[in-house]
């Protein structure tokens, strides 16, 4: 396959590694407790939103800046990535997270660490509640993402990467009274693996994947369909495009010379 011997493919995938790493140390490090009393939710949701804006930023041009598995399977659900870039991108995000979570936890002081910002379900939500809410929270995420990076959307304004900033603001000034806001499978593994703590961990990831999915169908076949063939679209998750070798790359980490084609 292609994508395997191209140098930018393994950028891309080390810059999602790269980037889920920071998003997880800075936003499960705002999420500690240093003192007793109510949670500051306003500073956990900013802290989070504003990380994964700057790393979009960073590494959107590189590799999508994805950080996040749920978007990655959303792009695969609307055949905008192949199914072999996705899995690796998948690994490489949830290596990522746990490497995160690992610094965070060496630097943090013993009495401090405790469940270190673990995604829980609060008090009387049930199972079926918190999956229905993680859902909600990746779907708007998701549609988000697709619309502020669609190539062919006329007159953009603003900084897209800001405004997924936003949506991972908003989904966390609702979703922490729920779910603690997950939305983002890597960021709750995470902590899940580093403590070997799993119990009611599938919320985390069957409410996001689902999310995810129903996201990229919305926007892709409802809201702004992509007039593409099945054939076009079975190309495009083979990964038996032949690029231009080194070209760089547009948001889902195809090269831009395939971006008419994609259409």
């Amino acid at each position: 396959m292609w994508e395997f011997r191209s140098m930018n493919f393994w950028r891309a995938v080390f810059a999602e590694f790269f980037g889920t790493m920071f998003f997880v140390f800075f936003g499960m490090g705002a999420a500690l407790r240093w003192t007793a009393g109510p949670h500051h939710v306003l500073h956990v949701a900013l802290c989070f939103g504003l990380a994964a804006a700057t790393l979009v930023q960073c590494v959107g041009h590189v590799s999508g800046g994805h950080i996040n598995p749920a978007v990655t399977f959303a792009y695969l659900v609307g055949s905008q990535l192949s199914l072999f870039r996705a899995v690796f991108y998948m690994a490489a995000q949830c290596l990522g997270a746990v490497a995160g979570a690992a610094v965070l936890y060496g630097v943090t002081p013993h009495n401090m660490r405790g469940n270190m910002a673990m995604n829980m379900l609060q008090p009387g939500v049930s199972l079926g509640m918190g999956t229905t809410v993680e859902v909600f929270l990746t779907m708007q995420l998701v549609v988000c993402v697709f619309a502020v990076t669609d190539e062919r959307r006329n007159g953009r304004m603003g900084s897209a990467a800001l405004s997924i900033g936003f949506s991972v603001t908003i989904g966390h000034l609702m979703g922490m009274y729920y779910t603690g806001a997950g939305m983002n499978p890597a960021r709750s593994f995470a902590p899940a693996i580093l403590f070997r703590n799993f119990f009611n961990h599938w919320v985390y990831w069957v409410g996001p994947m689902i999310g995810a999915a129903m996201g990229a169908m919305l926007y892709d076949f409802v809201l702004f369909p992509r007039m593409r063939g099945l054939a076009e679209r079975l190309a495009t998750l083979k990964g038996s495009r032949a690029p231009e070798a080194e070209n760089p790359q547009d948001p889902r980490g195809e090269p831009i010379e395939l971006k008419t084609q994609a259409l």
